[in-house]
């Protein structure tokens, strides 16, 4: 029987890559994704649509929104960065809390469905400077994994976060996934997209996307505007 693995799904290009990953290196991968009032719901039809495909065993959307605390562009009525240089501050875009919020709830899913192993497509290299996709905040969530469950104290397992995009470029990443097979016509990146659905190709997460494609010698199946 295929161990279990809670993997932090959004739809968009990493966490797709590393939902392939997790079902590659043999898991039975458990997918969660978050209805947190982001602007960008797009990206969450996507993840409904695809995680079957892809091979998650189950897929669970947990709703938290996070506009009730505001904060980000992603929460609140904030412009979207355009164009920006992409080495510069912490955007706005940047979602207090975010993967801390995520992991919890990633955690508390795996400890009843008696996995302990946990997936978050989080990258330290082709990103937009969030603090909490940095490979220390990584080992610090391993370790409060450990501390904080029933599972762990009483000896039943040991918690591992797996971050197997943490040092991959955005090209690496799309290699990665096209060799696993990943269809990415069925993702969505963009922070800021159309009512239509379109990807805006300006936004910080556009940027990156497209970047990766080009150095891959690809051009990116998705629709922009």
């Amino acid at each position: 029987m295929k161990k279990k693995a809670v993997v932090l799904y959004s739809g968009g290009l990493d966490s797709t890559t590393c939902l392939a990953i997790a079902r590659d290196q043999g898991f039975a991968p458990y997918a969660l994704s978050f209805a947190y009032g982001q602007r960008h719901t797009v990206e969450l039809e996507k993840a409904k649509t695809y995680a079957p495909q892809i091979g998650a065993v189950a897929h669970r959307v947990a709703d938290i929104d996070l506009r009730a605390f505001g904060g980000s562009a992603l929460t609140a009525d904030i412009e979207v960065p355009k164009d920006r240089p992409l080495d510069e501050e912490i955007p706005v875009t940047y979602v207090p809390a975010r993967n801390t919020i995520f992991l919890s709830f990633a955690l508390g899913w795996a400890e009843v469905l008696g996995a302990f192993d946990i997936f978050i497509g989080v990258n330290a290299l082709d990103y937009s400077g969030y603090p909490d996709c940095r490979p220390e905040y990584i080992a610090a969530w391993q370790k409060l994994a450990n501390l904080a469950t029933a599972a762990a104290v009483e000896g039943k397992g040991e918690y591992r976060i797996h971050s197997p995009l943490l040092e991959l470029t955005k090209a690496d990443i799309i290699r990665r996934g096209l060799d696993l097979g990943v269809d990415y016509s069925l993702t969505h990146s963009c922070y800021d997209p159309t009512p239509e659905g379109l990807a805006c190709g300006r936004c910080d997460s556009c940027r990156l996307r497209l970047k990766g494609f080009a150095e891959v010698g690809l051009q990116d199946p998705v629709a922009y505007a």
